[in-house]
């Protein structure tokens, strides 16, 4: 077995470290498809009906790294029946799923605050789902001056 020079040991190491930096998949954006596929295993393939979400991000984000996102399902939260998980897609994000919350009844209302990264304009949908299987969802184009998934 050969030894590493002290150079071919630097090179190496320099490449590994900048492909854990960049990623194997760096510029790769998903697309609808990708999207459509996310929300499909969320919703096991069932159409979500539009309504009942109330969606509020801005219509023009100058940073795409601090986009606030507020979202709200006019449901019930009853111990029988209540919006049990809500999931954020970004259609044209290297991973289009941003984020999903989970409620239970003990939530009280089925609502959260947070900020996401869009890497460029696209649409933001959010699919929510019921503790007896009904799906709503609603969706927003969100326009993005600066990208922030390294864009």
């Amino acid at each position: 077995m050969r030894q590493l020079s002290r150079r071919e040991a630097l090179v190496f190491g320099t490449s590994g470290a900048a492909l854990t930096v960049v990623g194997w998949g760096a510029g790769v954006h998903a697309g609808p498809r990708e999207a459509a596929d996310a929300i499909a295993k969320f919703t096991g393939g069932k159409t979500a009906q539009k309504g009942k979400i109330a969606l509020d991000l801005p219509e023009i984000a100058e940073n795409g790294n601090i986009v606030p996102l507020s979202v709200s399902v006019d449901a019930p939260m009853a111990a029988d029946n209540y919006v049990s998980e809500v999931l954020v897609i970004a259609d044209h994000n290297p991973r289009p799923e941003v984020v999903k919350f989970d409620f239970t009844p003990m939530s009280g209302k089925a609502a959260a605050s947070t900020r996401i990264r869009l890497a460029e304009s696209q649409n933001v949908i959010v699919v929510a789902k019921t503790s007896k299987g009904a799906l709503f969802t609603n969706q927003r184009l969100v326009k993005v001056t600066v990208g922030g998934c390294g864009g």
